[in-house]
């Protein structure tokens, strides 16, 4: 398989984790998308669930398949959801997000979920030598922009850590998330301590989000050439 019919794969055995009457978060991007196409047919061949998107692009997807949909503010505590990912962290499970832009919501709504399944291609799959290539998005105001990727800079350099820190553009302009915010792309190359990472880039004012999931993954359902690996998170 290449890695469009991987995804594929995966996003059609997370239906699996789907059942009647459930409350289910839906992730952001290529590989979510699909998962979304293929809800929306066994919504049409009578699967009655309750949907939250994690994006204005998300939503409208669903909408258009007819997938009942919610909020947060509605439904503020969901079964499960499935999302895509930039990068997996094989055993643990630590994923980097926000390849899309939609880092802030799609947490927001893993973190409301009892699982999350988390569909990839195996490209997608890293160990801990060589994680961190994709770079590393960052959500932050507009306010003050220049004045937080200072801070931001000398964390990650506290770190031993260093790379350009790009603020992500679209048409010419710079990217804006649903939340009106900014994202800044951190070109680190590698990450070895993806915790440490999270925490001191989350205590910085003017950071919205940070894109490393740590302890959020439930499942990964990883396709290859042959077959959709299920790898579960070690128990804490």
């Amino acid at each position: 398989m290449d890695a469009q019919a991987q995804k594929k794969a995966a996003a059609v055995a997370a239906l699996e984790f789907i059942g009647e009457g459930m409350k289910v978060g839906l992730g952001t991007g290529s590989t979510a998308d699909l998962f979304i196409d293929a809800l929306g047919e066994k919504v049409k061949q009578g699967l009655n669930v309750l949907c939250v998107p994690t994006s204005i692009a998300s939503e409208k997807r669903a909408r258009a398949l007819g997938i009942a949909l919610s909020t947060l503010d509605e439904t503020p505590q969901l079964d499960v959801t499935v999302d895509g990912a930039d990068e997996i962290l094989d055993p643990s499970l630590v994923l980097i997000k926000g390849g899309g832009g939609a880092l802030t919501r799609e947490k927001i709504v893993a973190a409301s979920s009892e699982k999350v399944v988390v569909i990839a291609d195996q490209s997608k799959l890293k160990t801990e030598a060589t994680f961190g290539a994709f770079p590393l998005p960052v959500e932050i105001l507009p306010f003050g922009a220049a004045a937080t990727i200072l801070k931001m800079r000398r964390a990650i350099g506290k770190l031993g850590m260093g790379g350009d820190l790009v603020v992500r553009q679209h048409g010419g302009a710079p990217f804006v998330t649903d939340n009106g915010g900014l994202i800044v792309d951190c070109h680190l190359g590698h990450i070895s301590e993806p915790e440490k990472l999270a925490g001191k880039l989350g205590r910085i004012p003017g950071v919205v989000e940070q894109g490393l999931f740590v302890g959020i993954a439930s499942v990964a359902l990883v396709a290859g050439a042959g077959d959709v690996m299920v790898l579960e998170r070690p128990a804490d």
